[in-house]
């Protein structure tokens, strides 16, 4: 981009002193119609400069969307279905499920029941079911849960 820029800085200048120069030898009295010769003559070079470096550009656009787009595979563990504890049964249901499905039905669960504290969002407290999954703990940190939930999938 600078060196596009001082090429077409130095072709400019060098076009505008040519013109100063050929409206000096013809008459002082048109210098207003010298300037205005000058700018169209800029303006051309410019637009010459720009031309040269229009298909470099197109050509990197074509390139780069050439390259087709590769989707991730998903992870075959977190996809295998995990038998169910007997403690984490109420919250999430006996039949078997990945681990990814287990954590949503959790949060599910969570939500519906109101069990994320308001103040501290990280935490989540506790009823007589999930304090049978949580080891009887009244709070736990969301990152925590996750550990303790583990223990109950197999």
């Amino acid at each position: 981009m600078n060196k596009l820029y001082v090429y077409l800085h130095h072709s400019i200048t060098k076009t505008l002193k040519k013109v100063a120069t050929k409206a000096k030898k013809k008459a002082p009295a048109k210098k207003a119609a010298a300037k205005k010769a000058a700018k169209p003559a800029a303006k051309k070079v410019a637009k010459k400069a720009a031309k040269k470096t229009a298909p470099k550009k197109a050509a990197k656009k074509v390139a780069k969307k050439a390259a087709p787009k590769v989707k991730r595979k998903p992870n075959a563990a977190f996809m295998k279905a995990m038998n169910i504890g007997v403690a984490l049964q109420p919250v999430v249901g006996s039949k078997p499920l990945p681990r990814t499905e287990v954590v949503k039905k959790l949060w599910e669960y969570i939500k519906k029941n109101k069990l994320q504290d308001p103040k501290e969002r990280r935490n989540i407290n506790a009823d007589e079911n999930l304090k049978k999954v949580f080891n009887g703990k009244k709070t736990v940190s969301m990152f925590e849960m996750t550990k303790l939930v583990s223990k109950h999938l197999s």
